[in-house]
């Protein structure tokens, strides 16, 4: 199943943090709707892997490489 699935599926499809949104268009993305900044996506991302975690029982692989603290 594609992650997006998931998403959808735990209700995060436009979910903000700050400027940072699950898309609309494809819940496997998360865009920058002007100002987002690095930790809004990190915020957002550790929402997702929790929410879908809780609701499904599965861990989703973050495939981003951070760099720096």
């Amino acid at each position: 199943m594609p992650s997006a699935w998931f998403i959808i599926g735990a209700g995060l499809t436009g979910k903000k943090v700050g400027q940072a949104q699950v898309s609309k268009k494809h819940s496997n993305y998360i865009v920058n709707l002007g100002n987002a900044k690095a930790k809004d996506v990190l915020a957002l991302i550790d929402i997702i892997t929790k929410k879908v975690k809780k609701k499904y029982q599965i861990n989703l692989e973050v495939e981003v490489q951070f760099v720096g603290n």
